[in-house]
């Protein structure tokens, strides 16, 4: 009992004989504890609900409400952590006892009371419901930084669109706990250029998230770079090369320096005035093209993920979208997601068709269009891993 705070320990002993509970009362207040009596299950009753107490030994034979019933109303209103209730019976009375223990007591002791006995129970008693105080305080401390480390998240994604003549952009991002290994964002280079960018960091919750947040720290400050080694290779403008902030992402956070996470990455600058999209992917799924006609195409290039092997290479590709033309970029969350029976993936082509049915319509509800499909291939929306995408239409 050293570690729990006697003098803060309040205990109500209910019990209709006044000797028993007088005797044990006062046993109780000499090892520290604050106790109150109640001289039958009515008045005990009525002292539990009043929430003041920290453990109650309640006698099943009593005149008036007996134990039984007494621990069956306490129930309703505190769990066994909340409020430890040990039950003092006769010792041939067992199916009382089972009954009382089917019903949530915590405890029992037999009558006479053997009072070392009670003690050590009392104490088992009041250190458990001390020890669920404790571990429900740090589970709301741990929620409060969740919830904290969330928002940073949600301060990193675009807060607004970008605006510019020739493209109009889009973004979806959910968690699929408090915290995400995804990323991703779209910013404005120039008046003619935009990058995009999503990211994947291997695994979840939060040494995930701290990585995901690092990344897209390190990206806002190599994409301002500039430099013979970091030009493009499009249009001959002024913008880092994908490739090349690749691999310096690579070189920044090697797996076994970034707690053996890895990240997918695809990263891309486009020139709304030309359509040319030069990009890198590393490991990610490659960007889609829907166009006009509602036909579309991946376009994957084989690479390693950042931070896998430090000699990883990374090549820029450019392709060429037309008026009309959708730019899809995203993480593997969705197309993941299974078949609650079947266990099959939704896949990239149910994804492409259903992206493609949707050229139709609006350029900004594709995307919802396409994760209800993904909720109705799965049974429900409570998808297993982050769902992450970023989509940008060409305007002539």
């Amino acid at each position: 009992m050293s570690d729990i705070d006697k003098k803060y320990s309040h205990v109500l002993v209910v019990d209709d004989n006044e000797m028993n509970r007088d005797m044990l009362a006062r046993r109780l207040a000499r090892i520290g504890l604050q106790v109150e009596v109640a001289d039958g299950g009515d008045s005990g009753l009525e002292k539990i609900l009043t929430g003041e107490f920290d453990l109650v030994l309640l006698d099943i034979m009593m005149p008036d409400i007996d134990g039984i019933e007494v621990l069956k109303r306490a129930r309703e209103f505190y769990s066994q952590a909340e409020l430890p209730i040990i039950m003092a019976t006769a010792k041939d009375e067992s199916k009382d006892i089972v009954e009382a223990l089917k019903l949530g007591a915590n405890d029992y002791v037999t009558k006479p009371l053997d009072f070392p006995v009670v003690r050590a129970r009392v104490e088992n008693a009041l250190g458990y419901r001390q020890a669920v105080c404790e571990l429900s305080k740090a589970n709301e401390r741990m929620s409060r930084d969740l919830e904290a480390a969330a928002r940073v998240q949600q301060a990193l994604l675009p807060d607004e669109m970008v605006d510019i003549e020739g493209a109009e952009f889009m973004w979806l991002y959910r968690p699929c706990d408090e915290l995400a290994g995804d990323g991703l964002n779209v910013f404005k280079l120039d008046d003619d250029h935009v990058a995009m960018y999503v990211l994947d960091v291997s695994g979840h919750g939060v040494a995930s998230s701290l990585l995901s947040v690092s990344v897209t720290h390190h990206l806002s400050q190599l994409a301002g770079k500039h430099g013979e080694n970091s030009q493009g290779s499009m249009d001959n403008a002024d913008f880092v090369s994908p490739a090349w902030l690749a691999s310096n992402l690579n070189a920044l956070f090697p797996m076994e320096a970034s707690g053996r996470h890895y990240f997918t990455f695809l990263y891309g600058v486009l020139n709304v005035k030309t359509g040319k999209f030069c990009f890198v992917s590393a490991g990610s799924p490659g960007p889609m093209v829907v166009h006009a006609d509602g036909t579309a195409e991946f376009h994957d290039v084989p690479a390693v993920p950042i931070g896998m092997f430090s000699d990883s290479e990374y090549h820029d590709t450019v392709i060429d979208l037309a008026d009309g033309d959708r730019l899809y970029l995203h993480s593997d969350g969705l197309y993941e997601e299974r078949h609650p029976e079947t266990r099959e993936e939704f896949g990239r082509d149910r994804m492409m068709q259903a992206l493609s049915a949707a050229t139709a319509g609006s350029f900004i509800t594709s995307a919802d269009g396409l994760v209800e499909a993904v909720a109705k291939w799965r049974g429900d929306d409570e998808f297993a891993d982050d769902i992450t995408l970023l989509a940008c239409a060409i305007r002539s």
